[in-house]
């Protein structure tokens, strides 16, 4: 109809085209991007996240240097070679966390309630979170590998295919973690609660597993968890994988756990996401 009237009247005023927005991808890329940008502009948010993973290394390097004389002991491998698989672990499940906090405090200032007035899909909101807290991992993670090489001379038998293939290993599990923490986040709507809840989970997952002491090494009320914790089999797959053993089938099982883990996640973040404020 107003293409009709336009050419019977070529001098009308045209009416004003709707805008639909820009595609799924460049909503991601873009929000992706402003997310990366705080990195460069606010360079302190990724220090204090590189020093956390260090911080570890250096504490728990130092004080269970002994246990690599114990009987439960891998043979042929130094304690720095046993701990750092786990750190890699243990530091993509802080930045998974950081996702669920980084939301709550989007939610909390104001600029979730902007992008729900923008014709965008609300979802690529939570992917972009998602890409840039693993950006940042893997910033993390190939600062504490160079630190830990340079500093304790880590160098495991797998080599750099092994300790590459244990980054995306480690990063894989972090993204899993990190739509599990954003779903709790879109329901909870409170970043101190976040961080509770956050850290009620880590610190178990991380001390009641092989992280730090192989699991034969542990009491035996505490081997059960371990042996439940599927955080041990991550830890397990990344160890293999640096020390060059065939870990097929811990690989295998980390890799489908955290698409499961992820997919049922999203679904549930982004029903929550939805949710008014």
């Amino acid at each position: 109809m107003a293409r009709a009237l336009a050419q019977e009247h070529p001098g009308a005023a045209q009416p004003p085209a709707q805008w639909t927005g820009a595609g799924i991808g460049t909503q991601i890329a873009v929000l992706t991007g402003k997310s990366l940008r705080k990195l460069v502009t606010d360079p302190k948010l990724l220090i204090f996240s590189v020093l956390q993973p260090l911080v570890l290394l250096l504490l728990f390097g130092q004080v269970f240097t002994s246990v690599a004389t114990t009987p439960h002991f891998p043979d042929g491998v130094g304690y720095i070679e046993f701990l750092v698989p786990a750190i890699l672990v243990t530091t993509s499940m802080q930045s998974a966390l950081m996702s669920g906090v980084g939301l709550n405090e989007d939610i909390k200032n104001g600029v979730v309630a902007r992008f729900r007035s923008m014709p965008i899909w609300l979802g690529s909101v939570l992917v972009a979170r998602s890409v840039f807290d693993v950006a940042r991992a893997a910033v993390r993670l190939l600062v504490l590998l160079v630190l830990a090489t340079v500093l304790f001379g880590f160098s495991p038998a797998g080599g750099v295919p092994g300790v590459l293939a244990a980054v995306v290993l480690a990063l894989l599990i972090g993204f899993a973690l990190a739509w599990i923490f954003m779903a709790i986040a879109c329901w909870l709507r409170n970043a101190e609660a976040m961080q509770g809840v956050g850290f009620l989970v880590m610190f178990p997952l991380m001390f009641a597993s092989n992280a730090l002491v192989p699991t034969a090494g542990l009491p035996g009320w505490l081997q059960v968890i371990a042996h439940a914790n599927p955080m041990s089999y991550g830890i397990d797959a990344s160890r293999h994988l640096m020390w060059g053993q065939p870990a097929g089938t811990s690989v295998l099982a980390s890799v489908g756990t955290s698409a499961v883990l992820a997919v049922v996640a999203a679904v549930v973040a982004e029903r929550g996401f939805r949710r008014p404020q």
